[in-house]
């Protein structure tokens, strides 16, 4: 008969941490979150690691280029999804790598034969007040003016005006070419007293705005993940049917670090994706793979050649692989059993192979108990797609707002490499859905206060890095009525103002 666990599988809602001595120096300001993000020997530094223990997953709804470009200057890794053309996801790959720090492209464009009306729509879908138009109304056509909120009055004005009528014309702009330093660019903002300076090429073409209320933000970027370029660390999702074109293309582009995005990764399919990337790269190209629940899955990988290994099945928010086939683990158990599985790796070989936590996080202490529990470094897929940063649109229902989120085995994502087994290339039944997350503003922000708390509960643990809350965390399983115990009870609460 089927081997049966004597345990059930828990996840992270069931465990608390248990507080340890803190020292007067032990605070948050003083706490490393650096972590290792693909395997090293014992005694040496691996060849890529992170400033913070955050990637955002490899989904059409969470990773394009604006993603990867926010999360590095916070110091995490970016995997853009891998579910469209070989073309497309080299070409945003590329992008992040000759992003120059400060300029940014202009994500607000129209034509001058547009109306208020279409400004105010504009500005309401990207959250942008100030606009390019340009002749053709693309972040690279001729610049013909700039709208910013000064050049309109809503409650003085129809709305059918034309873009051209009350724009700041080209001629009154203060402009720069395309080759002037940030340094260069913020000096005559301060000079000219201007909340934005347009650059743009010998044609008088836009190619970058650079905003004033940027200067201080570039200043505050202490963490952010550089290569050896000074470019951006961007990762890349891969599969295990077209490795052979993607990765050279990816690789090309300047892809840091690939990962192989699978619903399931015990598999000789990932294996033969492994050997050949190792056969015609070495170990030059760093690839993770996944995803696995126990330490068989976690040996299988390592043994492979991979430099990472991604540890969940069944526990995204808007995955139903458990629901549909019955495949899966409680990822507090399964993380358990891997971080183990890969100490043990260790001891017997020399050979550190982080794990990353894919799936599971509801709240932000789930965050800490998955570092506490062993995890190099989490996958996040929800926690992202809320910012303004994932490429999903933000829409208005119910008076709240929100932004699409789906899972890459939903129907529209169709991404069938990620959950084929053979045959037909179509997708047989969905193993995610489409949905919708709470708007929740700029990555920066949230990200700020996720990791303040994570540096907060490691001092409550008397621990001022990764590997040493590691070492003294403490966990409990805690029964269904603490966890009542552990949120507001017994008392009526306040009506916040919305104002």
């Amino acid at each position: 008969m089927a081997y049966i666990y004597s345990e059930p599988s828990h996840t992270f809602g069931e465990y608390l941490l248990v507080p340890g001595y803190s020292a007067v120096d032990c605070v948050p300001d003083r706490v490393s979150l650096r972590t290792p993000v693909v395997k090293y020997k014992r005694g040496e530094e691996p060849a890529l690691s992170m400033n913070i223990p955050l990637t955002s997953a490899i989904m059409q709804s969470v990773s394009g280029e604006k993603m990867a470009i926010a999360l590095a200057k916070e110091g995490g890794i970016s995997f853009i999804f891998a579910s469209q053309s070989i073309e497309d996801e080299a070409a945003m790959i590329a992008r992040v790598k000759d992003y120059k720090k400060g300029f940014v492209t202009s994500d607000s464009n129209i034509k001058p034969s547009a109306t208020l009306n279409d400004i105010l729509a504009l500005k309401k879908k990207t959250g942008h007040s100030t606009v390019a138009v340009t002749d053709d109304g693309t972040a690279t056509g001729k610049l013909l003016g700039i709208v910013a909120s000064r050049d309109y009055r809503v409650s003085r004005m129809e709305g059918t005006e034309l873009v051209s009528s009350f724009m700041t014309p080209f001629d009154k702009l203060v402009v720069a070419s395309d080759d002037t330093s940030l340094k260069e660019a913020n000096d005559i903002i301060w000079e000219h007293k201007i909340n934005s300076l347009p650059l743009v090429d010998a044609q008088g073409h836009l190619k970058y705005i650079v905003f004033r209320k940027d200067y201080d933000s570039h200043k505050e970027n202490v963490n952010e993940l550089l290569d050896a370029n000074k470019s951006y660390v961007v990762g890349a999702g891969i599969n295990t049917r077209d490795y052979a074109e993607r990765v050279p293309a990816l690789v090309e582009a300047g892809a840091d670090v690939l990962c192989i995005d699978s619903s399931e990764g015990f598999t000789e399919w990932q294996k033969l994706t492994l050997d050949w990337i190792r056969a015609r790269y070495g170990d030059t190209v760093k690839v993770g793979a996944g995803n696995v629940v126990d330490k068989e899955g976690f040996r299988f990988l390592a043994d492979c050649g991979a430099d990472f290994v991604k540890v969940g099945i069944g526990g995204g928010s808007i995955c139903i692989t458990r629901e549909q086939k019955g495949i899966g683990r409680g990822q507090a158990t399964a993380l358990i059993e891997v971080a183990q599985a890969r100490d043990e790796y260790f001891a017997e070989t020399g050979v550190y192979v982080p794990i990353c936590s894919d799936g599971g996080i509801v709240l932000d202490y789930h965050i800490t108990l998955a570092l506490a529990m062993g995890a190099d470094f989490l996958m996040l897929g929800r926690y992202f797609s809320r910012f303004d940063e994932s490429p999903t649109n933000r829409l208005r229902i119910n008076g709240a707002y929100v932004k699409e989120y789906w899972g890459e085995g939903s129907n529209r994502a169709r991404n069938w490499q990620r959950y084929d087994m053979g045959g037909d290339d179509s997708l047989a039944f969905e193993e995610g859905v489409d949905s919708y997350v709470p708007y929740a503003g700029s990555l920066k922000d949230n990200v700020g206060t996720t990791l303040y708390k994570v540096r907060s509960t490691l001092c409550n643990c008397g621990a001022l890095s990764l590997p040493e809350m590691r070492e003294k965390a403490r966990l409990t399983l805690v029964s269904s009525t603490s966890i009542v115990e552990g949120g507001s009870h017994d008392v009526i609460l306040r009506e916040t103002s919305s104002d």
